[in-house]
């Protein structure tokens, strides 16, 4: 394990051995437990780093750790990824992003161009808000609604959004997502909301010119398929769309098996 301050702070840690390096980053609401399933596989064959965004409710003292103004942009995120492999010593890594992880990875990229040699963006959307010629999933009154309901009761919110996002034929993946964004708390889960679900990061993709294979949910709520094709189509570099038959938005919880298979053939051909 690499302990060292800001691996230290983002509770980073390096487990399994193999040639090449997965780094997994997790989405809004997560921490990095949200790869349990799959990463006993992973490690067989892997060198695999985990660690906590600065929201995540896993992190000491996240609340104070977590800048409201200097989190209003995925770029600070991005900053801080960087900054991570710099201080584990990794190039070239493999990086899987779930949700806002892997716009945040697409834009670390752009910065730092050989960083990764792959990425693997899972259930991930450049922008949630619907417009004349872009289906994002979402109208602004939605949104609204959403972020009210957080305000006023967030532990409420918490739940009926956990059994929203996670296929609730899987109780034990939905209570662990639960636990999950309840540790976050309104005081971060509020305006990271906002920064997740009002940003725009279309205009990022045709920059990208490193590999990536697109990993979207048969039935995601938070992402229509309409948005991995236009992923598809817009990113510069070599890309594709993998389909996971299942509901939600967390195919490494619902659907692991499957998502397992996808990362080996995308990672063997």
């Amino acid at each position: 394990m690499v302990i060292l301050n800001l691996s230290r702070n983002m509770n980073a840690r390096l487990v399994g051995s193999g040639k090449e390096t997965i780094i997994l980053a997790h989405g809004y609401g997560g921490d990095q437990s949200v790869w349990d399933k799959i990463l006993p596989k992973l490690c067989e064959s892997y060198q695999i780093v985990l660690f906590d965004w600065s929201f995540s409710g896993a992190v000491k003292d996240h609340q104070s750790v977590f800048d409201a103004d200097k989190y209003s942009s995925y770029e600070a995120f991005a900053d801080d990824l960087i900054a991570l492999t710099d201080e584990m010593k990794l190039d070239s890594s493999i990086f899987v992003g779930h949700s806002m992880s892997g716009i945040i990875g697409a834009i670390a990229s752009i910065k730092r161009p050989h960083l990764f040699t792959r990425l693997i963006l899972v259930a991930s959307s450049p922008r949630f808000i619907n417009l004349v010629d872009y289906e994002g999933g979402f109208e602004i009154p939605e949104m609204e609604e959403m972020f009210k309901n957080i305000e006023e009761n967030y532990e409420v919110w918490s739940s009926s959004f956990a059994r929203i996002a996670v296929d609730p034929s899987d109780p034990p993946s939905v209570e662990k997502f639960e636990k999950s964004l309840k540790r976050m708390g309104v005081e971060v889960g509020l305006p990271l909301a906002k920064n997740v679900f009002l940003s725009d990061y279309r205009g990022i993709l045709d920059k990208v010119i490193t590999p990536c294979t697109i990993i979207q949910c048969k039935t995601d709520f938070a992402v229509p398929n309409s948005v991995a094709t236009f992923m598809h189509n817009t990113i510069k570099g070599e890309s594709t769309v993998e389909i996971i038959n299942t509901r939600g938005h967390f195919p490494q919880l619902t659907a692991h098996e499957e998502f397992l298979n996808v990362i080996h053939r995308v990672l063997t051909s």
